[in-house]
């Protein structure tokens, strides 16, 4: 699936590939800007190895998010019934959880990221399965809560994990597409 968004291009998913991808990964998710990634001092073969286990995992997917059909973005869709939220919410079916990054730039584009969140959300709920995104952010970043808001999430509580305190926040598909109703190009 494709999502285009005004002025800004066309935005897609493909499978992502840990061996081929892992350099690209790596320099993605290393980056200053990727802090809440944390995964800073991560070595080629760390992302390698962290890839290939979400490949083998059977309720957790990474893929290569495309702008104009070249890499811009990963994203990760998981089920929170198995993987990041066991036992720390009451899960309800059509939960679906959701990583996303931004690949890092020297030359910002005003509204990127806003589209690729909407564009990783559009493909979420592509599945007809999908009734609810959840998104477990860092309490500390408030730019990701930022473009949660502008898509539709609501905050629910703080949790705690074991790497982080996190926002645990919801998006239903009416929410977003109210959110991004008047935001998006007509498809």
């Amino acid at each position: 699936m494709s999502t285009t968004a005004a002025t800004l291009g066309t935005f897609s998913v493909r499978p992502l590939d840990p061996i081929a991808d892992a350099e690209l990964l790596h320099g993605w998710v290393t980056d200053p800007k990727a802090a809440f990634w944390m995964m800073q001092d991560a070595k080629l073969e760390d992302v390698e190895r962290e890839y290939m286990r979400i490949a083998a995992h059977e309720h957790h997917d990474a893929f290569i998010g495309l702008h104009d059909g070249e890499p811009a973005f990963l994203m990760e869709r998981y089920d929170p019934r198995h993987v990041e939220l066991v036992g720390l919410y009451e899960p309800e079916p059509g939960d679906v959880g959701m990583h996303f990054l931004v690949a890092p730039t020297d030359t910002p584009v005003h509204g990127f990221t806003r589209a690729v969140i909407t564009a990783v959300m559009r493909e979420l709920f592509a599945d007809p399965a999908t009734r609810r995104v959840v998104v477990e952010p860092d309490v500390g970043n408030k730019a990701v809560h930022a473009l949660n808001a502008a898509v539709g999430f609501v905050p629910e509580r703080e949790i705690q994990k074991p790497e982080k305190t996190a926002l645990l926040s919801f998006c239903t598909r009416e929410q977003f597409e109210a959110a991004v109703r008047d935001v998006e190009v007509p498809r």
